[in-house]
């Protein structure tokens, strides 16, 4: 690869921040994600946050830890102090 083509790669998954879904996670399976974590008040902490994702979407606890990062990585939530996440679009926009 030429120098301009590598800039031009490294611009891209700078913009893009390179998110992309976790290998084996469809793009309906991170939509089930969204609906499942706004269905719990859009916060995703702990054990009692944790199992209704995983049940509602049919996911492994490591897929919905990676579908966090992903939503982080792609800015559709925010890190909490305590450690946990926030889903800041559809219903869990801020207002």
């Amino acid at each position: 690869m030429t120098t301009r083509v590598l800039t031009a790669v490294a611009a891209l998954c700078s913009v893009a921040a390179c998110a992309i879904p976790p290998q084996g996670v469809s793009p309906e399976d991170v939509a089930r994600f969204d609906d499942a974590v706004a269905s719990i008040g859009c916060d995703l902490v702990g054990e009692s946050d944790y199992l209704p994702v995983e049940l509602q979407t049919g996911m492994t606890r490591e897929q919905v830890v990676q579908t966090a990062q992903y939503r982080l990585a792609t800015e559709d939530a925010v890190q909490l102090e305590n450690g946990g996440i926030r889903l800041v679009t559809g219903p869990c926009a801020p207002a």
